[in-house]
């Protein structure tokens, strides 16, 4: 397989492959810190871990000449791993919000739903529209949780939580919007902003966790 020789698409795949890394450097940095048998650190690490997987599927998607055939039957995949990551996110937030007995029973009404997800862009050619409707609705349940919480004073790092999360909805939105190109140093696009932005959020989102995986489960 060649290299893509479009700029823009280079450096998406440089900022996916940063992003897989960084991703699965707090997978493993969860797994460490949290507390023995933590069932919510176990959630937060196939979060991330999934998410690495999301984003060394981006690599190769965007790094590499590949046929409009090749390109469709990777899109499936990575669509299947983002709707578990949606629906993982999904029972954490329960898990923080109501407890593990809840998120429990959630999760295989939640890991259905992702799975939904995946079957309605497999027959819908607009996937790609999908899959922003389904990550901004997740985040925003979630955002409004982890506020609460915040607000309420019952989760440590609940607010830097919410920021995290209203950083990955800012970059939702900045995905969402095809007309976003500029230059610094590198060509970037849309999806290029969005990894920028994407990596605030999951430095957010780790510093939140160890703040509540250190206080309490």
């Amino acid at each position: 397989m060649d290299f893509i020789a479009i700029p823009a698409e280079q450096t998406t795949a440089v900022t996916d492959a940063v992003l897989a890394v960084m991703a699965m450097a707090s997978a493993l940095y969860l797994a460490r810190i949290s507390p023995q048998n933590s069932w919510k650190a176990r959630l937060w690490v196939w979060f991330f871990g999934l998410l690495a997987l999301a984003f060394l599927l981006g690599v190769v998607v965007h790094g590499f000449k590949l046929s409009k055939v090749i390109q469709a039957y990777l899109w499936q995949p990575l669509y299947l791993v983002l709707g578990l990551v949606g629906a993982i996110f999904m029972i954490a937030a329960l898990h923080d919000m109501w407890g593990e007995a809840m998120a429990r029973r959630a999760l295989p009404i939640m890991v259905v739903a992702g799975v939904g997800f995946f079957g309605i862009t497999v027959v819908w050619p607009a996937g790609f529209r999908v899959f922003i409707i389904y990550e901004v609705a997740i985040m925003l349940l979630a955002l409004g949780a982890y506020l609460w919480l915040a607000y309420g004073g019952q989760l440590e790092g609940a607010w830097l939580m919410a920021g995290g999360i209203l950083v990955t909805i800012i970059a939702a939105w900045v995905q969402a919007s095809n007309g976003i190109a500029f230059t610094f140093i590198w060509s970037f696009d849309h999806n290029g902003a969005y990894h920028l932005i994407q990596m605030v959020g999951i430095v957010l989102l780790v510093v939140a966790l160890r703040k509540g995986l250190l206080s309490r489960d």
